[in-house]
């Protein structure tokens, strides 16, 4: 059974930081892309960030110099590196896998940022 938990969510102040992870099993990421995708409340999902299988990365703009996605093969992680927070950031992030034949999502890390 494929599996993927989020954590490192919380409370933070604008300006701060904060490392989410997402951890995999039932399928290695290697052969997936992986993805981290956020919904803010009243607010559809959007993609924030993603890292293909092989190694290539994408932002969305608002994000851009700001947040770093990252794998660890060996431990089966994905991170999501947030630096620079500001209010806009808060939501709740949820981590995502895919590739042609599969599709999964984790339950999502809240993320708040307030003064």
């Amino acid at each position: 059974q494929v599996q993927l938990v989020e954590s490192g969510g919380g409370l933070v102040q604008p300006g701060g930081s904060l490392r989410l992870s997402c951890a995999a099993s039932g399928i290695p990421i290697s052969i997936m892309n992986m993805g981290w995708y956020r919904q803010a409340p009243g607010k559809q999902r959007e993609l924030v960030a993603t890292v293909s299988s092989a190694g290539g990365t994408n932002y969305i703009d608002s994000v851009k110099g700001r947040f770093t996605i990252a794998k660890d093969i060996l431990k089966n992680t994905v991170y999501l590196q947030m630096n620079s927070l500001n209010l806009e950031d808060t939501a709740v992030y949820y981590c995502n896998a895919n590739n042609l034949h599969f599709n999964a999502w984790g339950r999502g890390t809240q993320v708040t940022v307030s003064s």
